[in-house]
């Protein structure tokens, strides 16, 4: 009977798109086997069909990559897919109740404070001041590097260059993890553990149990966190004491002297019971996720592609040489006396950068938003369902499920983008003048789209040209023969055995 029940249960699945389910486990097994390289699974299965579900033990996963049903649930019926609270579950010990975990008031009061801080001018002139020294000290780092033909993994610098950069633009603290000595970081170290841990939940039906032994990888996740809370708390109570220093030295009206967010939130925390130091701390972490680790593993995966395409390295070398000689004739200073050291002449280049200047370097923009189109931060979003609905392509989707687009395959599917998809080209993004032109963000949802719009993006832009300005000027990487590039299971796209390469100067 139950070999009959197994034979119908899949013949009955014989023309249904995606992947074969089985009775109970649903395809837990192909998932598991297939989880080191997901994003990849599921676009081999979205070449065949735009939308299809996975169903688990405990719960049926819809994917979907066509833009009318990913601006159906982004836009269109909005309030249908909040995050939910299964992935609320999965993610709270190392996400909290911070924005990028939290729906309804939570998520609405938070997106508000934030908004209005990433819409302050000064906050952009003090992040982009933060940006290019950091990018600065960078260089110097590679510069010593290919003095001494030194392998790097590029990864781990330029996860290093944008902890410093979140810390300080976050929170107004330098932590120094790009120090030329390289620190250790156990922050790091265990932030890249938990989140790697609590992505894994999503397929492992085995995690609950594993926690409440507290054995295996939630054993592990408990000690991660405990160090995150300890950086992330004494960050918080030394800022607090650095803010209160400042407001009884003004003695005018105390006024307190605040160019970070978490300052922000301080501020309003000490008129309101709800926001504690636990509520504090979550928005730490959550900007820590969104300012870190998807703009170095971009930053990451730009570097290996214009390594692996000369002709795109050189086309930006070559549009930052006519805009160093364009914007030189405007800065009288610049040409008074050729500088002579290396550094001189990064500090030189680096003194025309700002917003509006970079907004000058239309390819260099175009190659940016071409990596993220293949290698986006964030390779696939899932949505929780409130309700019973059904989507534009007549899919029906049960509540208590989720939703997940996939901005990785979305991006190599010719049905979105042509019959050259899957080749790095960021021509693409450039209309006949050479200017970069957009496209739909449901087509292209890598900062999301509709009321949820990534309220970062400006900010992640600007730090990515600001960097790559510096690095494709003045440095060409070469990379180490037969290492490995592939990605690592996480909420963001970070290559499991980093970057490594060497450098040489231009």
């Amino acid at each position: 009977m139950v070999l009959a029940y197994v034979f119908m249960h899949r013949w009955n699945q014989r023309n249904v798109k995606g992947p074969k389910s089985w009775p109970i486990i649903g395809v837990l097994i192909e998932l598991l086997m297939n989880y080191h390289r997901m994003h990849d699974w599921l676009t081999d299965y979205f070449v065949e069909s735009k939308t299809f579900k996975v169903p688990l033990p405990f719960i049926t996963m819809t994917f979907i990559s066509d833009p009318a049903n990913v601006e159906h649930v982004l836009k269109t019926n909005f309030n249908n897919y909040p995050k939910g609270e299964a992935f609320h579950t999965y993610m709270e010990e190392l996400l909290g109740d911070g924005i990028f975990n939290s729906d309804g008031e939570i998520w609405r009061q938070q997106r508000k404070i934030s908004s209005l801080e990433f819409a302050s001018r000064n906050l952009r002139n003090f992040s982009t001041t933060v940006f290019r020294d950091y990018a600065s000290t960078l260089s110097g780092i590679l510069h010593q590097a290919s003095i001494c033909n030194k392998e790097i993994d590029m990864q781990e610098l330029l996860m290093r260059m944008t902890m410093d950069s979140i810390c300080k633009v976050g929170f107004g603290m330098e932590i120094g993890t790009l120090a030329h000595d390289l620190p250790d970081n156990l922050f790091a170290k265990a932030f890249d553990y938990a989140t790697s841990t609590v992505t894994y939940r999503f397929i492992n039906p085995l995690w609950r149990l594993k926690k409440f032994f507290n054995v295996g990888s939630e054993a592990l996740l408990v000690q991660s966190i405990q160090i995150i809370d300890e950086f992330t708390y004494n960050l918080i109570h030394k800022r607090k004491a650095e803010l209160h220093k400042v407001g009884k030295s003004n003695d005018n009206n105390g006024s307190k002297v605040k160019q970070d967010i978490l300052s922000r939130f301080i501020e309003l925390s000490e008129n309101s019971e709800n926001l504690t130091d636990k509520y504090l701390r979550d928005v730490i972490i959550n900007f820590v996720l969104a300012g870190r680790d998807t703009t170095a593993s971009t930053l990451s995966w730009f570097i290996y592609m214009v390594m692996i395409n000369p002709n795109v390295a050189e086309k930006i070398y070559q549009e930052l040489i006519t805009f160093e000689e364009n914007l030189a004739e405007e800065v009288i200073p610049y040409n008074v006396e050729e500088p002579k050291s290396f550094t001189e002449r990064v500090k030189q280049f680096a003194s025309l950068l700002n917003y509006d200047s970079l907004g000058k370097l239309s390819y260099l923009h175009a190659a940016i938003t071409e990596t993220l189109r293949l290698c986006p931060a964030v390779p696939q979003d899932p949505k929780g369902v409130l309700q019973d609905d059904v989507l534009p392509d007549g899919t029906n989707v049960r509540a208590g499920g989720l939703v997940t687009y996939v901005p990785y395959a979305m991006g190599r599917m010719q049905y979105n983008w042509g019959t050259d998809a899957t080749l790095f080209n960021p021509g693409r993004w450039l209309n006949k003048e050479g200017l970069f032109q957009s496209v739909s963000p449901f087509k292209f949802p890598i900062f999301q789209a509709g009321p949820s719009t990534c309220l970062g993006k400006d900010s992640a832009y600007l730090q990515m040209k600001m960097t790559l300005a510096i690095l494709c000027r003045f440095f060409r990487f070469h990379l180490i023969p037969n290492h490995p590039v592939k990605y690592r299971m996480m909420p963001t796209l970070h290559m499991e055995h980093g970057l490594r390469l060497t450098v040489t100067t231009r």
